[in-house]
């Protein structure tokens, strides 16, 4: 495959297995622990066709790292990830999916987004 996906997550054995799971799916994964990370891979001239990211990241939140993105690649598509219950939906442009993670539910939720 040719869709290259962005994992934004501070915790770093959920990133590295979401990462994992992904790749064995066939995507191609960038990884990034905070919003600084991210935003080199944003900027590194390579189609994001996914942003999968934490919605609590050190620095800048979710909402505003996915905002940043889509200033460079208008068409990524955005999958968040919380373990909170009380979030403002009403700027999310994805499902937000609720931590822990399983890969299965993120994989589903990938395939799902790039049939969107």
């Amino acid at each position: 495959m040719s869709d290259r996906i962005l994992i934004v997550e501070d915790e770093d054995a959920l990133r590295y297995a979401l990462s994992r799971e992904l790749e064995a799916a066939g995507y191609e994964v960038a990884q990034a622990h905070d919003y600084r990370e991210a935003l080199d891979v944003v900027e590194d001239g390579k189609k994001i066709s996914l942003l999968v990211l934490d919605l609590v990241l050190p620095g800048v939140n979710g909402f505003a790292l996915a905002r940043m993105a889509r200033m460079k690649h208008p068409e990524v598509k955005i999958i968040y990830m919380t373990a909170f219950e009380n979030i403002p939906m009403n700027e999310a442009h994805g499902p937000v999916l609720h931590k822990p993670v399983s890969p299965d539910v993120l994989l589903a939720a990938v395939r799902d987004r790039f049939r969107t």
